[in-house]
C-alpha cells in the first residue's frame, strides 16, 4: 500500500492536519521538538484524546509529571484524558525520603530491565492505536552508551511498529536530536519566542510538508494551528467590475473608481483623510447590497463608527443591514497567519466583495516590526484576495506631514495594482489636503492633483489644480493665470 493510501490519524488540530496533509501516517514515529512551555505536551495530549473519541486504544508513557498534573493541565484546556492509560516511569516522591542517595541520571542505578518491561507489559496490555511518550529523553537514561540506545530506539520502534502503533515523542534538549531525527518518519517543531508561538513540520518521509513556519496559540480552549495561506490554491476567474467612491472628484482620478481583483493603498499622514476615503468604497458596496468588510487595526470599533457617522456616512444602517462587517483586531493577540485564516473564513463564507485593512503599521505588529516578514506575508494575503476576485484597499500612514514622500512606509509597493496618495499642503498660508494618485495597473486615471476638504458633510473634491507648481514640495507656487493652456488644462511654461 503506498503512503498516500494509508490511513491517516488526526492530530485532533485542524490547522496541523492541513500542515501534515491529512495527518499522522498511521503505524509510524513522529518526534515534537520544542523549548520548555512551547506546547509539546499539549499538543500529544490532544492527539491521544482525538483517538478516544474515535474509540480507539491509547498509551501515555511519560516520567516528568505525574498523572494528576497531566490530567489536570489538560482539562483546564479543555482537553478530556479520562479512559487514557498512563504507563509512569518517573521515580516515586518516596524517592528523596529515602536514607541511601542516588545519583539520578547513572543508569547503573536503574533497574533498566524492569524498566523495558514495564513498557513493554503496557503495550502488550492496552494494545494501543496511538502512544505519546513524553519525552522520549527518559529511555536515553537506561542506556549505558549512545550506540546501545540507538539500537534499543530502532528495537523499540520496530516493536510499535509491527503492532500497527502511531507515536508521538516528544524532546526538549538538543541533545540526540540528531540520533531521534533520523529514526523519525515525521519531525514537529513548535518555537515561542519574540515572533510569537510557530510550528513548522520540517519532516515527513514520503509524504512531503509545507515548507516555514506557521502561526500557532494556545488558549483558553486548547492549541489552534494556523497554516499560511497558499494563494495558488485559490483562483477564480478575473472580474475587473469596478467600484466608485461615489466623490466625483475622487472617481475622476481614479478614472472611474477602483476594479474587484486588485489592490488599492491609500497612504498619507495622521489625519489627512485616508479612513475615510475608504469608508466612501466601504459605503458603495455595503449601500449596493454587496458585502464589504473592516478590519481595523488601530481603533476600536466604535470609535470608526462614530468618526464615520460624523462625515455623514450611515456605517450603523449598513452593519444592522447585514452588508457591512467590522472587525476589531488586536494584533498583538494574533499572529499575521491566525489573521490571514479569518480573513479567508470570513470572505468565503460571507462572500465578501471588499476587504478594508486599516491600517498596515497595525498588521505589521502581528508580525512584530519586521518589514521583510511584513511584505511576505502582506503579499500571501493580498495574493489570496486578489484571487478570490476581492478588491482590497490597504491604508498607509506616512510619517511625513509635507514635502517630497516616498508612495508607501514600507517596501510593499510592488503589491499594490493602485496607489493613492493623500498630503497636507501650504496654499495662502493654510494647511490644506491635495489628492493624487502614481500608480493604476487597470484603466486611465488622471495626472493632475486636486485639492479636497473633509467636513461634517463628507469629503468633497475640487477641480484639478492648475494654478500652482511644486505642491508635492508642500510650499507649492502661484502661477499666472493668464498663460496658454493645453488640451488638458494643464498651463504651459512662460516662454
Amino acid at each position: 500500500m503506498g503512503i498516500a493510501a494509508r490511513e491517516r490519524y488526526s492530530s485532533g488540530i485542524s490547522g496541523l492536519d492541513s500542515l501534515l496533509r491529512g495527518g499522522f501516517v498511521a503505524e509510524r514515529i513522529y518526534l515534537v521538538l520544542g523549548g520548555p512551555g512551547t506546547g509539546k505536551t499539549l499538543l500529544g495530549s490532544k492527539f491521544l484524546s482525538t483517538g478516544l473519541e474515535n474509540d480507539e486504544n491509547v498509551l501515555f508513557i511519560h516520567g516528568e509529571e505525574s498523572r494528576d498534573d497531566l490530567r489536570l493541565n489538560a482539562e483546564e484546556l479543555g482537553i478530556d484524558l479520562d479512559g487514557v492509560d498512563f504507563l509512569d516511569l518517573g521515580p516515586e516522591s518516596e524517592f528523596f525520603s529515602q536514607e541511601r542517595t542516588y545519583d539520578l541520571v547513572n543508569p547503573q542505578d536503574v533497574e533498566y530491565q524492569s524498566y523495558i518491561a514495564d513498557i513493554r507489559e503496557a503495550v502488550e496490555e492496552v494494545d494501543p492505536n496511538r502512544v505519546l511518550i513524553d519525552p522520549i529523553s527518559q529511555l536515553q537514561y537506561v542506556e549505558t552508551t549512545e550506540y546501545q540506545f540507538r539500537k534499543r530506539m530502532i528495537a523499540f520502534m520496530r516493536f510499535l511498529k509491527d503492532r500497527g502503533t502511531t507515536v508521538l515523542a516528544t524532546k526538549t534538549s538538543s541533545d540526540l536530536a540528531d540520533q531521534l531525527q533520523s529514526l523519525s518518519d515525521g519531525i514537529v517543531t513548535l518555537e515561542r519566542g519574540d515572533i510569537g508561538r510557530r510550528i513548522d513540520v520540517v519532516k515527513h518521509r514520503g509524504v512531503g510538508d509545507r515548507s516555514g513556519t506557521h502561526g500557532m496559540a494556545i488558549r483558553a480552549d486548547g492549541i489552534e494551528v494556523f497554516p499560511s495561506l497558499v494563494p495558488e490554491e485559490y483562483d477564480e476567474a478575473f472580474d475587473p467590475t469596478q467600484i466608485p467612491s461615489g466623490i466625483d472628484g475622487f472617481d475622476a482620478l481614479f478614472g472611474g473608481g477602483i476594479e474587484r481583483g486588485t489592490v488599492t493603498i491609500i497612504s498619507g499622514p495622521s489625519g489627512v483623510g485616508k479612513s475615510t476615503t475608504a469608508t466612501e468604497f466601504l459605503e458603495t458596496v455595503a449601500s449596493s447590497g454587496d458585502n464589504a468588510v473592516a478590519y481595523l487595526f488601530e481603533e476600536s470599533t466604535n470609535m470608526f463608527v462614530h468618526r464615520s457617522e460624523t462625515f455623514g456616512i450611515p456605517v450603523t444602517d449598513l452593519c444592522d443591514r447585514g452588508t457591512l462587517t467590522l472587525e476589531p483586531i488586536d494584533p498583538l493577540t494574533q499572529s499575521a497567519e491566525e489573521f490571514g485564516q479569518r480573513a479567508r473564513a470570513q470572505v468565503e463564507e460571507e462572500d465578501v466583495e471588499l476587504v478594508v485593512i486599516d491600517g498596515i503599521s497595525g498588521y505589521q505588529s502581528a508580525l512584530y516590526g519586521s518589514d521583510e516578514r511584513l511584505a511576505r506575508k502582506l503579499h500571501a494575503l493580498t495574493r489570496y484576495l486578489k484571487n478570490k476576485n476581492v478588491a482590497v484597499v490597504l491604508i498607509d500612514e506616512i510619517g511625513q506631514v509635507t514635502g517630497l514622500q516616498s508612495p508607501t512606509s514600507s517596501n510593499i509597493s510592488y503589491i499594490a495594482d493602485n496607489i493613492i496618495f493623500l498630503k497636507y499642503v501650504e496654499l495662502d498660508g493654510r494647511l490644506k489636503r491635495v489628492a493624487g494618485v502614481v500608480k493604476k495597473r487597470i484603466g486611465g486615471f488622471e495626472d493632475t492633483l486636486r485639492e479636497f476638504t473633509v467636513s461634517a458633510d463628507g469629503i468633497e473634491v475640487g477641480d484639478p489644480i492648475t494654478n500652482a507648481r511644486g505642491i508635492l514640495t508642500g510650499t507649492p507656487e502661484w502661477v499666472r493665470r493668464d498663460r496658454p493652456v493645453d488640451e488638458r488644462g494643464t498651463y504651459q511654461p512662460e516662454e
